[in-house]
């Protein structure tokens, strides 16, 4: 049977009646009909007459419906990021949203639906492969099934236009309408498998490289999960379905005897006979990969940002998080066996609290806890493990590892983070790494397996970024190394980090994967990657990590609101309404004209006395009505910096869409502390809010109610 792949070349034909979709290297395939404005689909045998516009594009992302309108996502520039045994991987440049209404409808909240959803795929990283499925690692692919379209072979984790691709994937199924006579209702429409492309969003980087004249492919793949999806502040924690927040699997790839990688070269299938490339004997293609994720600590907990520098900590109980940890071990178990736990937050302050919690979760988990603690002249607890006294039940394959990162690098000492590498030894030594097999070009056969990784490293900081980034770097390099010693590329006792030049290689790409990792959750590239760059910490690298945290602070407070929503509409966690068109703007500033005005009020201040301190005066002028002109405003700019620092969430820029469950409560908090405020509060009251309503705070309260 053959292999169904995606249309490297697609042409849309655009007309008043509908949109159609064909590949004009596959002329026999049916054309893809979407018509308008109704936005129907079928297939149709042959080629449509009559369209105004015809251009080539790269793929579908997608089909969305927003207030007004359904839109085609269709991918219009893709770059090549080099081939991954034979296959070129893309990364999506730039997109167009067709509409399927002629005359487009304009309602604010549409154009900020559209905003919103054009901001995350610009900024995102998203990368496709028309013939090799990147959502999945070869482990998996190698027990995948080849026969099956590269679409259903997706692991749904990280297949991130999933829900986009949703009408496509329906009508495929059957549920798609149309032209009975065409094609039956209610029936497999398999000749839409080709218009359907898995996109992951993630990190990749494919360098061809050599280590000690060797040469070899070096691969490093980031696939973020499309569960729990959002930024830094506004996504902490589980949900109800165990799915946990900023939840990335990293996969480190060695290929060796690959004449197909970079971007030139073999393209798959051609030229194949008998393990023979153009009827040249070439050896055995080797591929090895290492998976390690990192993941928010299982709980129920979130950090409520109000303009503090440390945003307020909250665990909302540890024995109701129970069922979902659950939900979330199985599946890790299922997906990668045996877990070790690595946990680095600091071990004192507010950071102890999750510490705390997190190890009561896995005590309750596995099977007669064996604890062991620790400690040293620099800390009390370098190291505490948990670890099943015996193995009854699926969760005493958990082993948990907490470090004590913060204390043991202090002082620039960041060597000693490997300290952790010692203490998982054995751990990591037997939990192995893939490794398979294959004659050179090769395209749809499997890999023959000689050894498969039977565990994972679970990584996670606070945030799951910088600690994180250098640990998972660290347990990189441990398996880099033991990869090449096994092939006979090093010595025992060796290390790639000897060739200076693929030293160099290794440590920007893991660094480069710091940055998109962190960008996509915090806003900004990771702290501490000058380590990960260099191995030592720079004086350089801790103003750029100062810089970094100045715009996370006002990223996180000031513009992570539209970064979240913008994730919930491409992702589906929020689905817009079409009812009261017009009537209801969503994205419209609902807070007493009053409060708003402070921060005009702040800056204004600011201007006078800028004014008031350069102006030039002339010699004989009294100075003493400028003096009190600039003790004036100078008064009045305290007094709004220090109200709008108080009342710190009356002016965070919060999600619109899914509100907040603790929003409600911290909202009426302070705007009830305002009304309390003995300068302006009478001034403050429910008839000068502007469009208030008390609905979208009801919806608040019954969020959070369902959550605790």
């Amino acid at each position: 049977m053959a292999v169904v792949l995606p249309f490297r070349d697609i042409n849309v034909h655009a007309s008043s009646s509908r949109y159609a979709f064909t590949s004009p290297s596959s002329p026999s395939a049916p054309t893809l009909v979407v018509d308008r404005p109704t936005g129907d689909i079928r297939l149709n045998d042959g080629a449509l007459l009559g369209a105004k516009r015809v251009s080539s594009i790269a793929g579908i992302l997608g089909i969305i419906k927003l207030r007004l309108d359904k839109y085609i996502i269709v991918i219009t520039k893709a770059q090549p990021m080099g081939r991954l045994k034979g296959h070129m991987v893309y990364k999506v440049i730039a997109t167009e949203f067709l509409p399927l209404r002629e005359r487009p409808l304009h309602d604010p909240d549409e154009d900020s639906y559209l905003s919103l959803l054009k901001t995350v795929i610009k900024t995102g990283p998203m990368y496709f492969s028309y013939s090799f499925d990147i959502t999945n690692s070869f482990q998996r692919q190698a027990q995948s099934d080849i026969s099956l379209p590269l679409w259903k072979r997706a692991d749904d984790r990280f297949f991130w236009n999933r829900f986009i691709q949703t009408d496509l994937i329906d009508f495929r199924a059957g549920g798609g309408s149309g032209n009975s006579h065409q094609r039956q209702q209610n029936m497999q429409q398999p000749g839409a498998d080709p218009y359907i492309l898995p996109v992951i969003f993630g990190m990749m980087e494919i360098r061809n490289t050599a280590v000690k004249s060797t040469p070899l492919t070096f691969v490093l793949i980031s696939r973020r999960s499309r569960h729990r999806v959002g930024t830094r502040y506004f996504s902490r924690g589980i949900d109800d379905q165990g799915h946990v927040s900023n939840f990335n699997e990293t996969e480190q790839i060695v290929i060796l005897n690959d004449s197909t990688g970079g971007l030139a070269g073999f393209a798959g299938g051609g030229g194949i006979q008998n393990g023979k490339v153009g009827g040249i004997d070439r050896p055995e293609v080797q591929v090895m990969s290492y998976v390690q994720t990192r993941g928010s600590v299982p709980l129920y907990w979130s950090e409520i940002s109000n303009l503090h520098y440390t945003p307020a900590l909250q665990i909302r109980g540890i024995d109701s998080a129970i069922p979902a940890s659950m939900k979330h071990f199985d599946e890790q178990i299922r997906l990668y066996g045996d877990n070790i736990l690595v946990n680095l937050v600091k071990q004192k302050g507010r950071e102890e609290q999750i510490k705390t919690a997190y190890e009561r979760i896995v005590r309750m988990l596995i099977t007669q806890p064996i604890e062991r603690k620790h400690a040293d002249e620099i800390s009390d607890e370098k190291f505490r493990t948990l670890e099943p006294g015996q193995r009854s039940q699926k969760f005493d394959r958990l082993k948990y590892v907490y470090f004590d990162f913060h204390n043991e690098t202090k002082g620039l000492r960041w060597h000693r983070a490997e300290l952790i590498l010692n203490q998982m030894g054995d751990a990591l030594v037997k939990q192995q790494y893939f490794r398979g097999i294959a004659m050179p070009g090769e395209y749809h056969d499997h890999l023959e397996v000689r050894s498969e990784q039977t565990g994972v490293v679970r990584t996670n900081c606070m945030d799951c970024l910088d600690r994180t980034n250098v640990v998972q770097s660290m347990l990189a390099r441990w398996a880099l190394n033991r990869m090449l010693i096994d092939v006979g590329i090093l010595k025992s006792g060796e290390s790639a980090s000897s060739d200076e030049a693929f030293e160099s290689v290794f440590r920007n790409t893991w660094a480069d994967n710091a940055d998109v990792v962190s960008k996509s959750y915090s806003g900004t590239g990771a702290l501490k990657t000058d380590f990960t760059r260099t191995g030592e910490r720079t004086k350089a690298g801790m103003l750029q990590d100062l810089s970094n945290s100045i715009t996370r602070y006002i990223s996180n407070n000031f513009t992570d609101g539209p970064r979240q929503d913008g994730f919930d509409v491409f992702l589906g966690t929020y689905l817009p309404s079409a009812s009261n068109i017009g009537s209801t703007l969503l994205f419209v500033d609902r807070r007493p004209v009053l409060i708003q005005s402070i921060p005009y009020l702040l800056a204004a201040s600011v201007f006078m006395v800028l004014v008031a301190t350069f102006n030039r005066r002339l010699p004989n002028a009294a100075t003493l009505p400028l003096r009190i002109f600039l003790i004036f405003w100078f008064v009045v700019g305290i007094w709004c910096l220090q109200f709008i620092y108080s009342h710190g969430m009356l002016y965070v820029n919060w999600p619109k869409l899914n509100p907040l469950p603790w929003a409600a409560d911290g909202y009426n908090e302070a705007l009830g502390k305002v009304r309390k405020d003995r300068v302006i509060g009478k001034w403050v009251d429910r008839r000068h809010e502007r469009g208030a309503s008390n609905a979208r705070l009801s919806y608040l309260e019954e969020g959070k109610k369902r959550i605790e």
